[in-house]
């Protein structure tokens, strides 16, 4: 056995303590990395309710499909009652047979009642109660760093989020792109004059007009629920960047990704929805591979949302501000392939306010726990990092 497994090994029985702060042998190895979905994006059509007909019958054209093996766009089989989207086959699905992953539904911010993007970004960033006043000085994943040795924090976003304010420097690298589009200005103006002197003249007009009026309006309120976040697309393409810098430098990370504001035309297997997964799917994979499966095994990523979307499909063939959401851990090391934490029936009773999935882990309670299993952290640590908060187990650590 060489120096590093011994001291692996003896760190592994129990943390050590240098200077106050605690350091368990996976501190000096284990890398975090936590991805904010920034726009609320749709958990029902993700992790999918395959057992509740209260799902098929609230999303007529929006639901996916119970499994099937003869049906490309139905969702993968993950237990009796759940389901995973099928736009994850080939990225996400192999980790859940690997048992790389796990999800855990139900789950958001407990007390954050306004279904507001920026309320309750905030709060999850904050890690501080809803209630009363809060120092936006300190988001959570600062206090974190506080209480670590060795600990090399990176934010993969334009500017330095709320989630890393704090005393501490942390560097910032932006992933920034923007979409447009699917026919563009020069196009929309040759389709113009192609039926500029025929009957047709004036509905293309229209139609661009009225295209570009929501696009715009839907834009630019998924801008500003983005908060400059990078696009799945965007972050798909930057994935190998973040896992090399990770791989060889920083150990604690977070990386904000936007896009998932689904009011209209949000799609069941295959849309708008499907797409973004799919990047997201994809740049997950592409992390994993490039931290190489000997880092693999001493990483996490926790993916998370502000909120879940209304449960019941609206007018539009979308879903409005919601919830209770479902948050992702991947890892070589979790104990994952599994769907942990509370759960209930879903069905109408089981509804929040009649219209959202419920919040029963709080998304305080969840991170807790999950740091005191990979850092060691001991109670006052964590009540410096959420203070009140009683870790809620979840045995993936």
């Amino acid at each position: 056995m060489n120096r590093r497994e011994l001291i692996k090994t003896f760190a592994a029985l129990t943390p050590l303590t240098m200077a106050g702060r605690v350091w368990a042998a996976p501190a000096s190895d284990a890398r975090l990395l936590v991805v904010f979905l920034r726009g609320a994006y749709d958990a029902a059509n993700v992790l999918v309710p395959v057992s509740s007909d209260f799902y098929y019958n609230s999303r007529p054209t929006l639901s996916v499909a119970k499994p099937d093996v003869g049906n490309p766009n139905a969702a993968l089989p993950l237990s009796a009652d759940w389901g995973l989207h099928p736009s994850l086959r080939t990225s996400v699905y192999p980790m859940w047979a690997k048992r790389e992953i796990a999800f855990i539904p139900f789950v958001g911010s407990s007390d954050d009642l306004t279904r507001s993007h920026f309320e309750t970004q905030d709060t999850i960033e904050l890690g501080q109660a809803a209630a009363g006043s809060r120092d936006y000085r300190s988001g959570f994943m600062s206090r974190l760093a506080a209480e670590l040795t060795r600990a090399r924090p990176i934010s993969f976003t334009d500017q330095l989020p709320l989630i890393f304010r704090g005393q501490g420097q942390v560097p910032n690298i932006a992933l920034n792109s923007v979409g447009r589009p699917g026919v563009d200005d020069r196009q929309a103006q040759l389709i113009r004059e192609m039926y500029l002197h025929t009957d047709l003249a004036a509905a293309v007009a229209e139609g661009f007009k009225v295209r570009d009026d929501v696009y715009r309006s839907i834009s630019e309120e998924m801008a500003a629920a983005n908060r400059g976040a990078v696009s799945p697309r965007g972050f798909e393409l930057s994935a190998r960047r973040i896992g090399r810098l990770m791989r060889e430098q920083y150990n604690l990370g977070f990386v904000d990704v936007g896009g998932w504001d689904t009011h209209v035309n949000q799609g069941a297997a295959t849309g708008y929805l499907a797409d973004r997964l799919g990047e997201l799917g994809r740049a997950l994979a592409g992390f994993s591979e490039e931290i190489g499966p000997n880092g693999w095994r001493d990483t996490v990523v926790i993916v998370i949302s502000e909120f879940g979307r209304t449960f019941r499909e609206n007018g539009d063939r979308g879903t409005d501000h919601g919830h209770g959401s479902v948050y992702w851990v991947l890892g070589g090391g979790i104990n994952g392939g599994r769907i942990t934490g509370e759960q209930v029936k879903v069905e109408q009773a089981a509804l929040f306010q009649n219209r959202d999935l419920p919040v029963l882990t709080d998304h305080r309670a969840m991170f807790a726990n999950l740091f005191q299993r990979i850092y060691g952290l001991d109670t006052a640590a964590l009540t410096r990092i959420f203070p009140g908060v009683r870790p809620t187990e979840l045995g993936l650590v």
